[in-house]
């Protein structure tokens, strides 16, 4: 079977970072990243919907090959009145990870970028969602880097646009947040994409199987509270987000569902260690907790798919949250 044309915007660019050598033992991320080829590597087709956790996770010796798809997109941060500046996270977070050394076994492309351009973001998650459908049904783990939480809703259209929810796998949202995104807007924007999900998979008749760690109490109001508790929503405040609690929630989360979708909004993490978001959290949670998440998760043999969004680098300090969002999508592909 042929496979879809990819609806991608920008073709992937060189990426480039500093050489200790040619061998593996020197090689970095730079090194081993190539340009997705429709059909390369096993050139699987339309395999998601019979994958089992194990061979989500891949045999020991060939793990299921990544690719990234940048999304590169403020539009939804503007529609929520928040700080601009997350259309240019994807190049930041590809330049904070080409330097890193490379411990990774399995195979690594880029697939380029989706540009959300003139306000056109609900076209832009279409497309998106296109090529993560393709890539998901071609047999790879797909990574995609935001870009604001809009970014989500793009992930979600791939992910619910795969054979393998389409064939009738139980699918997870777990995001790792200090917000539910639950806002009822008249335009989408960063902050509705978990709503405009719930109203989705009710109108294809799906269970909405959603899970929040770190939500922040001051920062989102009774309203939304009240959405998620009408809605099912499982979360956990920062407050509450111990490593042994977090580590009990997401298992049983886990448990409930066959695939994963993983999304990880950086403003989840304290501002001392994520200073370049739209919204710095206060509080937030600790890194281990997050980078401990990110592990088990991994671990499961269900993650079919996983964002970062929110990296802004205008409000960066010293590239601190892009090397943040470099090493927790290092330990997912580990």
């Amino acid at each position: 079977m042929a496979l879809p044309a990819l609806t991608i915007d920008v073709p992937p660019q060189p990426w480039t970072g500093r050489f200790d050598g040619d061998g593996g033992e020197h090689r970095r991320w730079w090194q081993a990243v190539s340009p997705y080829m429709q059909g390369d590597a096993d050139g699987s087709v339309n395999r998601a919907a019979s994958l089992t956790p194990a061979e989500l996770r891949g045999p020991a010796d060939a793990p299921r090959p990544a690719v990234f798809l940048g999304f590169a997109s403020d539009e939804g941060v503007l529609r929520n009145k928040g700080r601009t500046g997350a259309a240019l996270a994807p190049a930041a977070i590809r330049t904070a990870l080409a330097p890193l050394a490379f411990h990774v076994d399995r195979a690594v492309s880029d697939a380029g970028d989706v540009v959300v351009a003139d306000g056109a973001l609900e076209a832009g998650q279409a497309r998106a969602g296109r090529a993560i459908a393709a890539m998901i049904d071609a047999g790879r783990l797909t990574v995609v880097l935001g870009g604001g939480h809009e970014t989500a809703f793009a992930s979600y259209l791939g992910v619910t646009g795969s054979d393998a929810v389409r064939g009738g796998r139980r699918l997870g949202v777990l995001n790792l947040d200090a917000h539910f995104d639950l806002r009822d807007e008249p335009l989408p924007s960063s902050g509705t994409p978990f709503l405009q999900m719930a109203r989705t998979e009710a109108a294809a008749g799906r269970d909405f199987r959603y899970a929040v760690v770190g939500i922040s109490e001051p920062n989102n109001t009774r309203a939304l509270f009240g959405t998620a508790e009408r809605l099912g929503v499982e979360y956990l405040l920062d407050e509450d987000c111990s490593g042994e609690r977090v580590g009990a929630f997401v298992a049983q989360f886990l448990d409930s569902v066959d695939v994963l979708y993983l999304t990880i909004d950086l403003d989840v993490l304290p501002a001392s260690v994520a200073p370049g978001v739209s919204a710095p959290a206060a509080y937030g949670v600790p890194l281990p907790v997050i980078s401990a998440v990110c592990r088990q998760v991994a671990d499961s043999g269900k993650l079919l798919h996983f964002d970062v969004a929110e990296l802004n680098p205008g409000f960066d300090v010293d590239g601190r949250t892009a090397k943040v969002a470099a090493r927790l999508v290092n330990t997912l592909l580990r």
